[in-house]
């Protein structure tokens, strides 16, 4: 049975508004870090690694807690710890408690991430339909962050950079709220008998459909590339373009680069929906994501003026990395069954967190030795080898014939 009309509509809402606090927190935040807190290149690389490490150790269990225990109270808890740490970001300047900060907002991710995809395809209960929400939960996402720019930003521009963090934080405790009382919880069992054998067992399904299963391995290999080049450049770029000329209070010139990268990417994914239960696209978006993506951080780090350093942003963060990450998610959803649904998507981020403190420790060693711009022509470097590796295991007999009945089914 199919859920009732609105469910779609409920999930939608909640992204929405979520992309609108996150993004828009992080737009205050990136500057906030660069300029009150004064954090070097290799500092805000290395905050994204220790960040990752929680988020790697803990992925796999909060995943496992929602296939066992409720994938909406997962869901609760990680707007909990998300909202505590925004607001804890925006009270501290000093290195160390930065990263504990972040840290902790690693943590409340690792809750989040899986178990609103299984919540959704569990109580939707329409395979032939999943894609296209998940591609819609993408736009959302970019409207939602769109917004949420324009009203961060021009309260940080009004207020205080540190007054907008805390404000975004605070309204991320009240939207879990929201998942309380609006989130239903129908077609999800809990884990009969003893919890703790119940976890284990999932935990084992999920590990073994993994290694059986060659093209999600594909693409966490190429998530994990992905990730750690995508995180550094989020990290990475705000620094580049003040040094390109950006000026020295640049939250409003974000806000309208931000704004003017997300309505790109809103165009891109209409795009890309109307061809996602097609499989052969799927993968060609993919590889073509990458190759973008390269492009534009190359460009970026060889920019010789904020505009042209702007382009290769709107690029890179427009079009490239949103339609990966979805597109990423999207694969690996197919490829899983519902009882371990989350659990499979958990391990899907552990190779986001992996990449991220591998790539991102790598990244940022590049960046105190050699400097920014060869940091982010490293990052581009991962995004090429991606699309070297995923048109080399993809060209496999096996592996195509893999994903073509899956994307069928």
């Amino acid at each position: 049975m199919s859920g009732p009309p609105d469910l779609v509509t409920v999930f939608l809402r909640w992204i929405w508004c979520r992309a609108l606090l996150h993004n828009g927190w992080w737009l205050v935040t990136s500057v906030y870090l660069v300029v009150d807190a004064g954090l070097s290149a290799s500092q805000l690389v290395l905050v994204g690694v220790g960040q990752g490490i929680v988020a790697l150790a803990f992925e796999v269990p909060a995943g496992v807690v929602a296939d066992t225990i409720s994938r909406k109270w997962s869901l609760v808890i990680s707007h909990v710890l998300m909202g505590t740490a925004m607001i804890a970001t925006g009270l501290v300047t000093d290195f160390g408690l930065v990263v504990a900060t972040q840290m902790l907002w690693g943590l409340s991710w690792t809750f989040a991430s899986g178990a609103d995809v299984a919540w959704i395809s569990d109580e939707l209960n329409e395979p032939a339909r999943i894609s296209t929400v998940l591609m819609r939960s993408g736009r959302a996402q970019l409207t939602g962050a769109a917004v949420g720019l324009v009203a961060l930003g021009g309260l940080a521009s009004l207020t205080q950079r540190s007054t907008a963090m805390v404000v975004a934080g605070a309204a991320m405790l009240l939207l879990g709220l929201y998942v309380v009382f609006r989130f239903r919880e129908v077609r999800f069992v809990p884990a009969a008998g003893r919890r703790w054998s119940a976890s284990w067992s999932i935990l084992l399904r999920g590990s073994t459909l993994v290694r059986r299963s060659r093209a999600i391995l594909v693409i966490f290999a190429a998530t994990f590339l992905v990730n750690g080049a995508a995180d550094a450049f989020g990290r990475m770029y705000p620094r580049q373009l003040v040094e390109l000329g950006f000026p020295a209070d640049p939250v409003a010139w974000f806000t309208g680069l931000g704004v003017a990268t997300l309505l790109v990417g809103a165009v891109a994914f209409r795009m890309v929906e109307r061809r996602i239960e097609d499989a052969r696209a799927v993968l060609r978006w993919y590889v073509l994501s990458c190759a973008l993506g390269a492009v534009g951080l190359v460009g970026l780090a060889g920019a010789p003026e904020d505009v042209t350093g702007s382009a290769a942003v709107l690029l890179v963060s427009g079009i490239a990395l949103p339609l990966l990450r979805v597109i990423g998610t999207i694969w690996v959803n197919r490829e899983t069954s519902d009882d371990v649904r989350a659990t499979v998507h958990s391990f899907l981020a552990q190779a986001e967190y992996f990449g991220e403190i591998v790539c991102g420790f790598a990244v940022a060693m590049v960046a105190r030795l050699f400097g920014l711009p060869l940091a982010l022509v490293g990052c581009g470097v991962l995004l090429a080898f991606t699309v070297v590796l995923v048109q080399g295991l993809y060209a496999r007999p096996a592996l195509r014939q893999g994903i073509m009945d899956n994307g069928r089914s």
